[in-house]
């Protein structure tokens, strides 16, 4: 009897691993659809309406991901909630109006008449998209190093906020490599070489600092035996960007038929990089301050929750998957009707 998992070390651990895959999922959907934004500067006035065009059927249903994320840490974490985003509030204030304004300007620069009209939500569309991903990157470098307000917080941070975003702007590329074609390929190949030195730049730095701000997470990396448990994780990602780096010699192809690569190894870099995170700081859902057994609501609360988000969950995987099987293939014509 004594072997049987108990509700209060179970449920927890079933909420923390919701709560991250909802994060994982919403990084790399949002993600993409952020950095298309954030390359909007680069094109002309009809390569915006494609690139507009090839995330159009996705990106709200992309962004419930980030709603499930925030919704499962206030009731299943509500001490874990209320910490984290008095320690963000002004960062997570700032990814909220930049994702308002995105919406805004998405729907807006259809309705205008004039060009003027047009380039303006245009840039309004870029502004909110570099809004939200430079908020989200001060957010997670703020979380790495514990929540601390310091300069070397500061500093690291404002590192981590150009990087996040110079990876989203990667992914972005790979999106829009996948999903158009012509120039708009051949441009989005030039962007995503650009791109890369700054996602290995970005992954290095967090990589290297997460457990040099915290001896508990040094010992979980560079003990043995997990060291070499662990030694899979940053060989595969060395092998991915090696992936990248020569698919993205050889592309585009005049088949155009391994135009999808990048975007997903791409995809599996961040899956990588996030499960190396979530492995660092576990069982804390506050870095060094609260685990995820003391930040977690009653058993009896988080069973009821449960039962709710074995609904909710799938029916945002179907539609999310459903979405993405309709509007598969290259991206056509705009069309506001």
């Amino acid at each position: 009897m004594d072997m049987i998992p108990s509700p209060e070390t179970t449920l927890p651990v079933i909420f923390a691993a919701l709560m991250g895959f909802s994060i994982l999922v919403y990084v790399v959907l949002d993600g993409f659809d952020l950095g298309v934004g954030l390359l909007m500067p680069f094109a002309t006035d009809d390569e915006k309406d494609t690139m507009i065009a090839s995330i159009g059927p996705f990106w709200d249903a992309n962004e419930t991901w980030l709603v499930l994320a925030v919704g499962l840490l206030l009731v299943a974490f509500p001490s874990a909630h209320g910490a984290i985003l008095t320690a963000l509030y002004l960062p997570v204030f700032a990814m909220l109006i930049g994702l308002i304004l995105r919406g805004v300007a998405f729907e807006f620069r259809g309705k205008t008449d004039t060009a003027r009209g047009k380039r303006q939500w245009n840039a309004a569309f870029v502004a909110g998209s570099l809004l939200a991903s430079l908020s989200q990157g001060y957010m997670l470098g703020v979380y790495i190093m514990g929540l601390q307000s310091t300069q070397i917080t500061t500093g690291f941070a404002l590192l981590t906020a150009v990087c996040l975003t110079g990876a989203y702007a990667f992914i972005g590329a790979t999106w829009l490599l996948m999903k158009t074609e012509g120039d708009l390929q051949r441009k989005a190949v030039l962007w995503a070489k650009r791109g890369l030195p700054g996602v290995v730049v970005g992954l290095g730095a967090i990589s290297l600092a997460t457990p040099l701000v915290n001896a508990r997470i040094f010992d979980k990396w560079f003990s043995l035996p997990e060291f070499a448990f662990l030694l899979p994780l940053p060989l595969m990602s060395a092998g991915l960007v090696g992936v990248l780096w020569l698919s993205l010699r050889h592309l585009p192809d005049s088949a155009d038929r391994w135009s999808w690569i990048p975007f997903l190894a791409s995809s599996v870099l961040f899956t990588l990089g996030f499960v190396g995170m979530a492995y660092s700081f576990y069982p804390y859902v506050v870095p060094d301050q609260l685990t995820i057994y003391e930040a977690a609501s009653a058993p009896e609360s988080l069973f009821i929750i449960l039962v709710g988000a074995c609904i909710v969950i799938p029916i945002i995987i179907a539609y999310t998957t459903l979405a993405y099987t309709i509007f598969r293939g290259k991206a056509t014509g705009l069309s506001y009707d």
